[in-house]
């Protein structure tokens, strides 16, 4: 137990958040005891998989009237074949309108107020895996960070950034020829080539104003007019992902930690 306070209190110290709600409340041990067992079950998961970087997604939120499951993905690398496993991904500060990448043990990564303990583990082939593993923690990954934040960025904008678009152009460098993608303009133009397609967010008029009011994190001035007026709002999900890289890479397979 002492070892849990620990943790939450790691946790708890500088709020951060991506696909989760931005409440600053404490985490009932409950859940927190929850959250460290799904962390663990993936945790084996991921040593039972022989992989060194997977994607995985946490449920921090209902999505399901967006027909959605994940809320927030992360890059997870391992440093040797027996090393301890990372979480690489971009986290919102809570309350504003910028992010941060973050490395972080699989536990921190779920400890938090899960909407379902559950996990998706997308294992690409072995040639992602190890530019992956070579792209985490490098220039290439930092340099294609915003810090300027969105929820619901436009895909194919430079302009803001939200979690999960970090992470897709952080695939985009490590499936393009080598040296093709350093930059987020580059990442966006491979994307398009190889056929990435987001998916479309329903979002009418009085939803868009409200969000736009009332919170830091969420801007539709970098979607295109016709669309955004249409309340069609294109942004990266972690379903666009897990769709995107199963269609380009026959290796790829998914699993569902439950």
């Amino acid at each position: 137990m002492r070892r849990l306070i620990l943790v939450l209190g790691i946790a708890l110290a500088a709020p951060a958040w991506a696909g989760r709600t931005c409440e600053e409340k404490p985490l009932q041990v409950d859940d927190a005891v929850k959250s460290m067992d799904l962390a663990q079950r993936t945790f084996q998961a991921l040593d039972a998989s022989g992989a060194q970087a997977v994607l995985v997604s946490r449920a921090g939120q209902d999505l399901s009237k967006y027909g959605m499951t994940y809320s927030h993905m992360g890059i997870v690398v391992r440093d040797h074949p027996a090393g301890r496993w990372t979480v690489v991904h971009e986290l919102n500060a809570c309350g504003t309108a910028s992010s941060a990448l973050y490395n972080e043990g699989l536990g921190n990564f779920f400890l938090s107020d899960l909407f379902r303990y559950q996990a998706q583990v997308l294992i690409p082939g072995a040639a992602t895996q190890a530019r992956l593993v070579q792209l985490a923690g490098s220039r290439t990954a930092r340099r294609l960070h915003e810090p300027r934040y969105n929820m619901l960025s436009y895909v194919f904008s430079t302009q803001y950034q939200n979690s999960n678009q970090w992470v897709l152009e952080t695939v985009a460098a490590a499936t393009a020829p080598a040296g093709e993608v350093e930059t987020r303009d580059e990442a966006q133009a491979w994307l398009k080539r190889s056929g990435f397609a987001p998916i479309t967010v329903k979002v009418n008029s009085a939803t868009r104003l409200g969000a736009r009011m009332f919170r830091a994190n969420v801007a539709f001035d970098d979607h295109p007019f016709d669309r955004r007026m249409a309340g069609q709002i294109d942004t990266v999900t972690t379903e666009s992902i897990v769709r995107y890289v199963r269609a380009n890479d026959a290796e790829a397979k998914v699993i569902v930690v439950e």
